[in-house]
């Protein structure tokens, strides 16, 4: 297995560049993992292929303004990207795990200062928010360990907490493929995300669904549950490692609540289906697989993975358990074993990614290959405000 297995060619003009309007009219490519057949839909004809009983599992983690552009002192402009806060290094929140851009000049002790605005702010603008590069980040191309320091006062007259400055000077950090979009940040939130902010990118699978759409698969007895994983900059990244097995994957937190996990247990006990809403899902409910436990009875396995040699059925050992505040760098491609999931909602991913690898690992990398060639074939939509694909 090479990198380059996991790699297509994808014209510039099907890289979407603006979410569908309205969110469900996206086009759906279904692919049956039985015999690799596609069909062609839109979105909101998701609703056909779920069944009373079964349970969709979504990402609700909301984007926070993470991308921040200032000037150091000499006038250079200087990009930073927020990861996670790092209590571990100061339990009041201010240094935070970073990529910053460029790289090479942004060392320990580097001052950068941000302004009202942003990227777009005037010379003009008050100060609002102030780093300071405090040391390098371990195997992270680019990461350090930034403080900040909120200044100035906020409208009410009171000095600005550290949120409010960064709300005043970071936007939504889109993907660096999306590059003509100016429109509604809120675009790039799926219509269910939490209030508090945590995540670097968007669970984009997610994008598709409306509140109408969730009221009506509800009606039909469906099960809507939420996990969260605060999605980090793996997102973005390609592997470049030839042998995909070397690739390293960053570390992100994950809480997956008992409510998810019963109703997990709930529908595998009943015969019914766990059908993950994007990626992000998939891990945050394979990261919560235990394998040092006696096995449910029934016991909980994945369909089209019964037989595998590592799972509940032939084992006798495994379970998923509630996670709160975990962290997870699971890796899935092919040859893996998924225990829980058992359809999914994807989008259409970048060639040579992890993502590629973890649908590949999921149905098999012909039926990927096949239909992901379809779909350029067809003039779908990719990536991040692109088109959907449910495999099941």
């Amino acid at each position: 297995m090479r990198t380059d297995d996991f790699d297509y060619d994808l014209p510039d003009e099907l890289i979407a560049q603006a979410p569908a309007e309205p969110r469900d009219m996206c086009r759906m490519l279904v692919l049956h993992r039985e015999d690799g057949s596609v069909e062609h839909k839109v979105f909101r004809d998701i609703i056909d292929y779920l069944e009373p009983g079964d349970v969709l599992v979504a990402n609700q983690t909301r984007v926070m303004p993470a991308r921040l552009i200032g000037r150091k002192p000499t006038g250079g402009v200087a990009e930073t990207l927020l990861l996670r806060r790092r209590e571990d290094v100061d339990p009041m929140g201010h240094v935070w795990e970073c990529l910053v851009n460029p790289g090479k000049r942004l060392k320990p002790g580097a001052v950068v200062e941000y302004r009202a605005g942003g990227a777009h702010a005037p010379q003009n603008s008050p100060v609002v928010l102030r780093a300071t590069v405090e040391d390098f980040v371990d195997d992270s191309r680019g990461g350090r360990l930034v403080r900040f320091e909120p200044c100035g006062e906020n409208a009410a007259g009171v000095p600005r907490t550290l949120d409010e400055a960064i709300h005043a000077a970071g936007h939504v950090p889109l993907p660096p493929y999306i590059t003509q979009y100016e429109g509604d940040p809120e675009k790039y939130q799926t219509v269910y995300a939490m209030k508090e902010e945590h995540s670097a990118a968007a669970p984009t699978a997610g994008l598709h669904f409306t509140p109408e759409l969730i009221e009506r698969i509800e009606e039909k007895g469906v099960k809507f549950v939420t996990v969260e994983l605060e999605v980090g900059i793996d997102t973005f990244r390609l592997v470049e490692e030839d042998d995909p097995t070397q690739h390293v994957m960053h570390t992100e937190r994950y809480h997956v609540p008992a409510e998810a996990v019963d109703a997990v247990r709930a529908a595998k006990a009943a015969g019914h289906r766990v059908i993950a809403v994007g990626t992000t899902a998939v891990r945050s409910l394979e990261s919560a697989w235990e394998a040092d436990v006696p096995a449910a009875n029934p016991a909980v396995v994945a369909r089209r993975f019964e037989d595998a040699p590592d799972s509940a059925a032939v084992s006798g050992r495994g379970d998923i358990v509630a996670r709160e505040n975990a962290t997870t760098n699971l890796y899935l491609m092919p040859g893996s074993t998924f225990h829980v999931v058992d359809a999914m909602i994807t989008n259409f991913h970048v060639p040579r990614s992890t993502l590629m690898m973890l649908v590949s690992a999921f149905a098999t990398r012909d039926q990927i290959m096949a239909a992901y060639q379809a779909a350029v074939e067809e003039r779908y939509r990719f990536f991040s405000f692109g088109d959907a694909m449910f495999i099941e």
